[in-house]
């Protein structure tokens, strides 16, 4: 890896290298912030999904088991008939969403009205069924949005992570590198020019004694 970078050690470059080196440092500590802020919403999703996944796990089974039992006593192919003429259950706009620069979809799910069926041939345990699946679509549908939104942040992070660690750790320290470079340089530079103007007065003084 390079240790510094490859510029002639001039009062110009330098000053133009410790304004750069200062805006560097403003974009770090505003990347800095930004990870932090963003570590915090993935922690902050992380336990919602992770609420929102065991809920969704009981709603499921909770669902299936309803069903075997409308089938036990309706029969699935008299089910697989009436789910044909069922009115949708639920109402779903999928709207996009930003957070922190990150965009994820965003699920609005808001529950219908149960239509009755008809009578003949149906059982009460139905009605409780569609319920079922009805409150275990509409948790999936959450999850499904909490999951993706994590995902998202996660990877955020990540590259957020990695220009942060650029600029603290390769960037920036390059940059200070070549900055002591030209101020040595500069330094020694100036030095010479003393001692060569010390050595013609000195020349001077000799010659006029």
């Amino acid at each position: 890896m390079q240790e510094r970078l490859n510029i002639a050690p001039t009062k110009s470059n330098l000053l133009e290298l410790r304004q750069r080196v200062r805006f560097l440092d403003q974009g770090y500590q505003l990347l800095e912030r930004k990870r932090e802020m963003l570590t915090r919403l993935v922690y902050s999703r992380l336990k919602q999904y992770r609420e929102l996944r065991g809920e969704a796990h009981d709603k499921l089974r909770q669902a299936y088991r309803s069903l075997s039992i409308s089938q036990m006593r309706m029969g699935a192919r008299r089910i697989r008939q009436l789910a044909l003429g069922i009115p949708q259950a639920l109402d779903v706009r999928i709207v996009p969403r930003r957070n922190m620069g990150v965009q994820y979809p965003s699920v609005e799910i808001s529950q219908l009205p149960l239509h009755p069926l008809g009578l003949l041939g149906t059982d009460a345990m139905l009605d409780e069924t569609r319920r079922n699946f009805t409150d275990m679509a509409s948790t999936m549908a959450q999850l499904a949005e909490v999951e993706s939104a994590l995902w998202r942040l996660l990877e955020e992070q990540r590259k957020t992570q990695k220009r942060v660690n650029a600029l603290k750790y390769n960037v920036i320290p390059k940059f200070e590198r070549t900055i002591r470079y030209i101020e040595s340089s500069l330094e020694e530079e100036e030095r010479n020019v003393l001692f060569q103007l010390k050595v013609l007065q000195e020349r001077q003084s000799t010659a006029a004694n």
